[in-house]
This record gives C-alpha cells, sequence and structure tokens, in this order.
C-alpha cells in the first residue's frame, strides 16, 4: 500500500508563510502546484508565499518562477 493511501491519507491545505506554515485543513501531505507529486508534510521545504504553492524540489521551484518571470532567464 502507498503511503498516502488508507483511511488517515489525507490532503493537508496550507497557508505559507516566510520560512514556515500553517496548516489549515490536517492532512498528511500537500500536492506540488507543477508536478502534482504528493508531499508528505516532514518533507516540504519549497514553496512560494506570493502565489502560495508548494514545490517537490529546487528545480522544480526554480522552474515555476523562471516560467512566472521569463526576464530571469536573462539574468547571469
Amino acid at each position: 500500500m502507498n503511503r498516502f493511501e488508507g483511511p488517515g491519507a489525507r490532503e493537508a491545505r496550507l497557508r505559507y508563510l516566510d520560512g514556515d506554515f500553517q496548516v489549515a485543513s490536517p492532512g498528511s501531505f500537500v500536492r506540488c502546484a507543477v508536478t502534482g507529486e504528493a508531499i508528505p508534510l516532514d518533507e516540504l521545504k519549497y514553496w512560494s508565499v506570493a502565489r502560495q504553492e508548494p514545490y517537490v524540489s529546487a528545480d522544480v521551484s526554480l522552474a515555476r518562477e523562471i516560467e512566472i518571470n521569463p526576464d530571469m532567464r536573462k539574468r547571469a
């Protein structure tokens, strides 16, 4: 059985803050805003406060930032 399956496995709703998050609705995981991959709350490290979106990794977070702000590609 997948660790996100079963009766107690629910998707949490969070409020993302600078360096922390608040649980608005309890659950064991959130879904990456880009990939849809489940992220256990104890492994959640990357999110956007401005967009209130969680990300599975730093690479995905950066890709999303560049998608939203294409001018970032030109910076060196």
